[in-house]
């Protein structure tokens, strides 16, 4: 096992992070077994004070897990010249069977933990607590991916073993190469800008109509996912290429490197924070019927897709600016 900084902060922020959940999953059985909003006990009563105290002690865990989803690709990068193959952090991830289910967990709890903490905070604004049931079985559902996360973790960092040959983006990302990495290579220019072009429209136009009507929310969450997956697309097969000026170069994560200017986390950046906030869209939109949450429902969700189309939009700023100020020139010639 390799050990430095990051690891070790990786390794206890997730171990604090599941003891944390572990602590409110407790809190939550409580809840769900003895909650009775028309009851006076003093049970009801240390209940409803200590749900402020969870919720507070949730967004601490779930920010954490952003920060480490944020160090744990960092980390990665980092350590790409410790290993023989690798150029960046695809080849570190590839060292063994446990880096990519991580950072795949790292990723969906990254957005199930915004998703809940908006529910939270919608529900907060309610004077009946209406969603604290849903909320808190919804919490139960996150603690076996948040210990599965840790568990993968510990396995990959006391598996890197620095003596293995691993593989190098470029052999990865490659058209010719079978599997997911390979396809999104293979997908033609074209195809990858039109879908690009046509998913941002979409998105951008539901997110405006759901702001002038407050219908739609539930479309425009979904959307958003199908045009999060189009824009990883898009960047391994043609926005990728266009940085590097290299129309055979792919590496998703090589664009996180200062040599090119760090584009990467202006073009992730934006478009993870999108699509979280657009998932807020869809979890909050359904609730606009119950009375006590009818004001903060209009107000939330109208906040949360303004959020969401800024980050959109500079996401397709980004793309284009790219693409726009690229000494490569593909059109003719690829598309």
């Amino acid at each position: 096992m390799l050990l430095n900084p990051a690891i070790m902060a990786l390794i206890l922020v997730s171990f604090v992070v599941l003891l944390m959940l572990l602590i409110a999953a407790g809190f939550a059985i409580q809840l769900l077994r003895h909650w009775d909003m028309s009851s006076g006990s003093e049970r009801q009563l240390r209940l409803e004070r200590r749900t402020y105290l969870i919720s507070t002690l949730l967004a601490w865990a779930f920010s954490a897990e952003l920060v480490s989803l944020l160090l744990y690709v960092y980390n990665a990068e980092s350590m790409s010249g410790q290993f023989v193959g690798a150029m960046c952090a695809i080849g570190v991830l590839n060292v063994n069977e446990w880096g990519w289910p991580t950072l795949f967990l790292k990723m969906g709890i990254f957005f199930s933990g915004a998703a809940w903490l908006i529910l939270n905070a919608l529900d907060n604004r309610g004077y009946d607590y209406p969603l604290i049931r849903i909320k808190y079985w919804l919490l139960l559902l996150l603690v076996p991916l948040v210990a599965a996360e840790t568990w993968l973790q510990l396995l990959y960092f006391l598996d890197l073993q620095p003596d293995i040959i691993t593989s190098c983006c470029g052999s990865l990302f490659s058209a010719d190469e079978s599997g997911v990495a390979g396809d999104m290579s293979a997908v033609s220019p074209s195809l990858a800008m039109w879908g690009l072009y046509i998913s941002g429209a979409l998105v951008l136009l539901i997110g405006l109509f759901f702001h002038r009507t407050g219908k739609g929310g539930l479309l425009f969450g979904l959307f958003a996912i199908a045009a999060f997956v189009i824009a990883l697309v898009a960047i391994v097969s043609v926005i990728s290429p266009y940085i590097y000026a290299h129309p055979e170069h792919h590496c998703p994560f090589c664009i996180l490197k200062s040599g090119h200017g760090f584009a990467g986390y202006l073009l992730y950046i934006p478009l993870f924070a999108a699509t979280a906030w657009a998932l807020g869209v869809a979890v909050v939109s359904p609730w606009r019927h119950v009375a006590s949450l009818r004001e903060a429902v209009a107000t939330g969700g109208n906040r949360l897709v303004r959020r969401s189309l800024v980050m959109f939009f500079l996401f397709y700023l980004a793309c284009a600016l790219y693409v726009y100020n690229s000494e490569l020139v593909m059109q003719g010639v690829w598309w």
